[in-house]
């Protein structure tokens, strides 16, 4: 998959376009990438995808901002494994914001992305006050040469699937349910950095992961499976949180123990699967009862692993 960071001036090729945050990526995405790669098939031209960075209620509502389901990073790795041929990140701006419905769709759509054809969700808007939709697409797209088609909200076993749906699963600890509306279990990516390295300290080294934000979609302690250190998932638990018992600093580490691992994983790329949440994070009095609380999360997941095989 090709990543163009901003929008050409001029297309050279004509394109089949989607537009959309696909935080997550998950089921209703998956459906719309699908429609999106076979139409891209069928008509000879490349699928692409517009997105934006930062999500604009992001920019919008700085105060009120939606926990990311996935990062940058993490959501180029998953539009590319849906077989997207080009992918468009819009730096989400105040000119970008200003851009009337009429210019969004001469500057970004016909002249910078050369759409031929082009698929949204029914709740699409843009433009300035989102004053443009579906009905303004076609209208346009009759006189400048693009088919419009719009592709109604997937409802997977009777819900609703949406990024706000996997926000709520994950808050209520339901990974099964996430993992559901996800198409796979919840997980987060990053390189292992170095740590204080209390938890070797005290007979449960972890490999500590870093966050792109300060604000996960989850907390508490968790079963997990890990992708990226061998030719299949490592079992593991995993504690996302502020460590209250070790500092005050107030920002969320993702921190993982990985059962029966003695090699050295500084600098691995690694995929945190979140399988069960076994509690929320807790304040311990001392290192002593932290660890003997520990040493029962690490034995709940180790049972979890006996009964369900990686």
């Amino acid at each position: 998959m090709q990543v163009f960071r901003g929008i050409p001036e001029r297309a050279e090729h004509g394109c089949v376009l989607t537009i959309g945050n696909f935080d997550g990526v998950h089921r209703g995405h998956q459906a719309l990438l699908a429609k999106l790669t076979d139409k891209a098939r069928a008509t000879g031209l490349p699928s692409a995808v517009l997105t934006f960075e930062p999500h604009p209620r992001e920019f919008f509502a700085h105060d009120n901002r939606p926990r990311r389901l996935t990062s940058l990073r993490e959501k180029i790795q998953l539009l590319a494994s849906r077989g997207v041929d080009r992918l468009y990140i819009a730096r989400f701006n105040t000119r970008f914001a200003e851009l009337t419905a009429e210019q969004f769709i001469e500057d970004v759509l016909i002249h910078g992305l050369g759409v031929r054809h082009l698929l949204i969700g029914d709740d699409f808007c843009f433009g300035k006050a989102r004053k443009g939709d579906f009905a303004m697409l076609q209208a346009v797209g009759q006189q400048a040469g693009f088919t419009v088609e719009s592709m109604h909200t997937l409802v997977h076993e009777g819900e609703r699937v949406s990024s706000s749906a996997v926000r709520a699963a994950l808050l209520e600890g339901d990974m099964p349910h996430a993992a559901r509306l996800l198409g796979r279990p919840y997980s987060i990516s990053g390189r292992v950095m170095h740590g204080d390295k209390i938890g070797r300290t005290i007979g449960f080294p972890t490999a500590n992961i870093q966050l792109k934000h300060r604000s996960p979609p989850l907390m508490g302690i968790y079963t997990v499976s890990v992708e990226g250190l061998a030719d299949k998932p490592w079992p593991g638990v995993a504690s996302v949180g502020v460590r209250p018992t070790i500092n005050d600093a107030g920002r969320p580490t993702l921190e993982v123990h990985l059962f029966d691992w003695n090699a050295d994983c500084y600098d691995a790329h690694l995929r945190v699967n979140f399988l069960v949440k076994q509690r929320d994070e807790e304040r311990y009095d001392n290192l002593a009862d932290l660890t003997a609380q520990i040493a029962r999360d690490a034995e709940e997941a180790r049972a979890y692993f006996a009964q369900n095989p990686l």
